[in-house]
């Protein structure tokens, strides 16, 4: 089998597993409201939830890789397949004794099994042609991503997310048993999904040991071999940092656009009938874009033009979620999607390009750089306590206190962003 072929198979597996990651990831949209209802949550608790998944991007990249090396590729491949089905079991007992804490554990493992996919899965993308078009082949991957991130949403917004306006609207006039059983009831919806999502993830880690994976090892070593003939170490590589901190800030807003839609549409009054496909619009968009990518890149617009371009929609549409009222503003919200799509496949292969010797250890920390949606969603949502507690003192209903925080509270996006044009603007100067 020629190598063309054996690449052609390989993107296939690799977008596979792009598919799951966007299937598990995504159903946080659904996940947070979800879980703020049964847990009676805050805000900022609320998007904890997406802090659980992506913190474990930071603790275990590093142990990732290390697995990795000792393992290779299909193994480990197989070994985070295994991890994520066990987190999806746990989600059963937490939902029987309906506690906070056993939900984020369930996420944390499942992030522990993403975090050892990711660090395989990307630099393997990336390396596996041609650098100048590593961002169209991690777009493809993008591409399944997002569909599965969509399919995830739905499926788990309509599952999860059913009949919770009602179970809101009672709450707060029902007796203490009452709401005992209301909000148990509510919980039990997790049972099936979970219990299908681990028998899926479980399978597809035993098929994953016989895929048939081209090893890229031996590209990799023939890259550090024609690297520069310098000892610099991995610190003397300034483009390396500013692309981590760039993919910090990245997957921070990335994770606001996606996960804080749904909650977002509800505060202006949505109903979440409606609300829950408000996630599905920003990951079309995404998928919209990352299919111009694919036609684009390299021939038509370079890696580094369209991160600049992304960029600045960014700082544009955030400016106008905060100028706009109502549907029209959780529009622009999706719309980031437009912006966020091409981010992520161009940091990649901008910042692991001559790095020769250092590829692998550099994609480790890269992937630690996910931390950003750790951290960045939490600060938003301690934004919208403040912001709402504020309202209130001065006299504002507690609903649209809620509303008007959750909308100004997204100025947070506009520095990402900067900082992300930052980056396209001189990735290459620095480097050289």
């Amino acid at each position: 089998m020629n190598t063309n072929t054996n690449n052609k198979i390989a993107i296939t597996i690799i977008a596979g597993l792009f598919f799951i990651f966007g299937f598990v990831t995504w159903v946080n949209g659904a996940l947070i409201p979800f879980m703020k209802t049964i847990n009676e949550l805050t805000e900022a608790q609320s998007y904890l939830v997406a802090s659980a998944s992506y913190i474990s991007f930071v603790v275990m990249a590093l142990p990732a890789s290390y697995l990795l090396q000792k393992v290779g590729y299909k193994i480990g491949m197989s070994i985070g397949l295994f991890i994520m089905a066990a987190g999806a079991l746990v989600f059963i007992p937490a939902a029987e004794a309906r506690t906070y804490w056993m939900f984020l554990t369930g996420i944390f493992i499942q992030g522990t099994g993403m975090t050892i996919l990711q660090t395989a899965a990307n630099p393997y993308i990336t390396i596996l042609g041609p650098i100048e078009s590593g961002a169209q082949r991690i777009a493809i991957m993008g591409i399944a991503n997002k569909v599965a991130g969509a399919l995830g949403s739905l499926i788990f917004g309509a599952i999860l997310l059913k009949g919770i306006d009602e179970v809101n609207a009672q709450l707060d006039s029902v007796s203490a048993s009452e709401k005992v059983l209301l909000l148990d009831q509510m919980a039990d919806s997790v049972y099936t999904p979970y219990v299908m999502m681990a028998i899926v993830l479980f399978v597809l880690g035993l098929l994953m040991r016989k895929a048939p994976l081209p090893n890229v090892d031996a590209a990799m070593d023939d890259n550090e071999q024609s690297s520069e003939k310098s000892q610099k170490t991995i610190f003397q590589y300034p483009h390396l940092w500013l692309g981590m901190l760039t993919l910090f800030v990245y997957v921070g807003a990335e994770v606001i656009a996606g996960d804080s839609i749904i909650a977002y549409g509800i505060a202006l009054g949505i109903s979440a009938s409606t609300a829950k496909f408000f996630t599905t619009f920003t990951l079309m968009a995404m998928v919209a874009t990352y299919a111009l990518g694919v036609v684009l890149i390299p021939k038509f617009i370079s890696q580094q033009k369209a991160l600049q371009i992304s960029a600045l929609l960014g700082i544009v549409f955030s400016i106008l979620i905060l100028m706009t009222d109502g549907f029209t503003s959780v529009l622009f919200v999706a719309a980031l999607g437009i912006a966020n799509a091409l981010v992520w496949p161009a940091v990649w292969p901008l910042t692991l390009e001559g790095l020769g010797r250092h590829t692998k250890t550099a994609s480790a920390l890269l992937i630690m750089a996910i931390a950003g949606g750790a951290i960045i969603p939490p600060l938003y949502g301690q934004l919208v306590d403040r912001g709402k507690e504020t309202l209130i003192e001065a006299g504002v209903s507690s609903a649209d206190a809620l509303a008007t925080s959750a909308q100004e509270s997204y100025y947070i996006l506009i520095p990402c962003y900067l900082i992300i044009f930052i980056f396209a603007v001189s990735a290459k100067r620095l480097r050289n």
